[in-house]
């Protein structure tokens, strides 16, 4: 049997099992944010046999956006590999928008929607390494955004002249909210022409590098061409009345353009405001390696919502202002010496654009390293003792209400706490190390070693484990798949100190540094008591800050 024969098995046997284990996990209680899972979640959030058989090439989005109607139309030209043999295709579209036709050599297909799944009988033999072509028509009233990022779809908005203001944003809920598309974080297209027609008073930018613009009648189309791979909710459209500036920096891959799409009104404040952005790169080359995306440049686009981080269109709403929307997640005052979302959502271009989660349920790959990354830049620029107040300080915010990780194959996320518990889990990672340099050189390994792929957890586990040289397994499992925060338990009876780790997992045994009567000494606790035994009474203990942990004297 044939090793592609295999996975289509596999995926149909995973396909199955995701169903049954949904069912069991509603009956017995065991989801806590949502208290179910569909037949829709899981043919958004498996590998599916109609998607399994064939690899994404490349697209062409086409489409043309009326945004006095909130109305878009048009066409996605779908280009694969053929990895099996199959006859059956699924392309992803979600109400109100309705796919309305699908093209092969010439021909209309049958269509079979099942809710957001579309699934197309194709006519043409797909022979094995052949790569074909497919078109795909739809139109409507895309679902508009109600809280976005976080609430996504399209938001339609107007600027303070009246203006048209409209952008996408769709992380989690799907790109296929408003176009066409094989929605499922795996499979990565190779490249991608985007097209988009809009009033000729305004301005449409997309991802990559702008190709040409042509004045049809009163409208113009824009089109952008990316070169990289890129994930699905990465794709964007921001039309405003845009002006650009740019610059170019001097970076590790040689010259990089950095364009910035501001509204009119806003120019001057920009010009002055995306000073950061350049700082911004210097600091994450360092820590991250190069930037992944020199062929398709940087760009920084104002939209009517807080931002995101589209591939190389990352977008911004923060008010040209530092922190986030003007206050500090820390409470500590280092919140306010870098605007959060440039900070931030430019971080994702080396974690969720560079290195993306084969599946949502691993998205703290994607939010916890970028999180990480806000105080690598104060680390950068203010120093170790400033990075580390800041992440400490981001402690408050986390609730410990699920795992970190969340349930694999119907497209959902694990807890909030991604962000800063998983940010403080790579602090205290740092700390084990006790190698600034050997720990930079991890985080650039892994953009070199995963660049432009879709990764598992367990892939990046494996790869910290083995480029540090210790077994990690009882540590990621401890804080990603745990709510328990490791409690260190402890006595002082003289000179005797005794100790254990409590509330973790089993065999977890991660060393602590602390200070004894002053002095830094590692203890190497485990679930058992351990006893140390100094030369003079203890006075004081005090516990390593930069250790996410509990403490308890009893």
């Amino acid at each position: 049997m044939s090793k592609s024969k295999q996975m289509i098995i596999r995926f149909r046997l995973l396909f199955l099992y995701s169903i049954l284990f949904s069912f069991v996990a509603h009956s017995q209680g065991l989801l806590q944010e949502k208290n179910h899972f569909t037949r829709q979640d899981t043919l958004r959030g498996s590998i599916t046999p109609e998607r399994a058989w064939w690899d994404l090439t490349y697209y062409h989005l086409d489409i043309t956006v009326n945004p006095d109607k909130k109305y878009i139309f048009g066409k996605n030209t779908i280009q694969y590999k053929v990895l099996e043999p199959y006859s059956i295709m699924q392309i992803d579209l979600q109400p109100p928008l309705t796919l309305t036709r699908a093209l092969q050599d010439g021909k209309e297909l049958q269509i079979k929607h099942d809710g957001n799944a579309h699934f197309i009988t194709l006519e043409t033999p797909q022979e094995p390494n052949t790569v074909n072509s497919l078109e795909v028509y739809y139109d409507g009233h895309p679902r508009e955004a109600v809280r976005a990022p976080w609430d996504g779809g399209i938001s339609w908005d107007k600027d303070i002249n009246g203006n048209h203001f409209v952008a996408s944003s769709c992380q989690g809920l799907g790109a296929s909210v408003w176009w066409p598309c094989k929605d499922h974080m795996y499979d990565e297209v190779d490249s991608m022409l985007i097209s988009v027609n809009v009033p000729s008073k305004l301005m449409n930018v997309s991802n990559g590098r702008l190709r040409k613009v042509e004045q049809i009648g009163d409208t113009k189309t824009y089109h952008w061409f990316v070169k990289s791979p890129i994930n699905n909710y990465g794709v964007n459209i921001n039309i405003g009345d845009y002006v650009n500036f740019s610059e170019v920096y001097d970076g590790q891959g040689g010259n990089l353009l950095m364009d910035y799409y501001v509204l009119k009104d806003n120019l001057e404040k920009a010009k002055v405001h995306f000073k950061e952005v350049p700082k911004m790169m210097e600091a994450f080359e360092h820590w991250f390696g190069q930037y992944p995306f020199y062929a398709d440049s940087f760009k920084l686009v104002e939209v009517p919502y807080l931002g995101m981080e589209h591939q190389s269109s990352v977008t911004y709403g923060n008010g040209y202002q530092n922190g986030y929307r003007g206050n500090d997640l820390s409470g500590t005052g280092w919140g306010l010496k870098f605007d959060f979302i440039i900070i931030h959502e430019a971080g994702h271009e080396w974690f969720a654009n560079n290195i993306t989660n084969k599946d949502i349920a691993d998205m703290w790959i994607h939010e916890s390293f970028t999180s990480y990354s806000e105080n690598l830049f104060l680390d950068y620029y203010y120093g170790k003792q400033a990075s580390a107040d800041y992440v400490i300080g981001t402690r408050k915010n986390i609730l410990n209400d699920r795992p970190l990780i969340g349930f694999y194959n119907v497209n959902h996320e694990g807890s909030g706490d991604m962000y800063y518990k998983g940010a403080n889990m790579l602090h205290t990672l740092r700390q084990l190390i006790e190698d600034d340099e050997k720990w930079r050189k991890i985080l650039i390994g892994l953009n070199t070693t995963f660049y432009h792929q879709t990764v598992t957890t367990k892939q990046i586990e494996d790869y910290i484990s083995k480029q540090t040289g210790y077994d990690l397994t009882e540590f990621f499992d401890q804080y990603l798949r745990t709510t328990m925060i490791p409690t260190l338990e402890y006595k002082i009876d003289g000179k005797n100190l005794k100790y254990r780790w409590t509330n973790i997992v089993d065999k977890f045994d991660m060393p602590i540094e602390v200070s004894i009567n002053k002095n830094k000494q590692w203890l190497y606790p485990k679930g058992e008591w351990e006893t140390l035994t100094l030369d003079e009474n203890i006075g004081s203990l005090e516990i390593d800050r930069d250790f996410y942990i509990s403490s308890k004297k009893i």
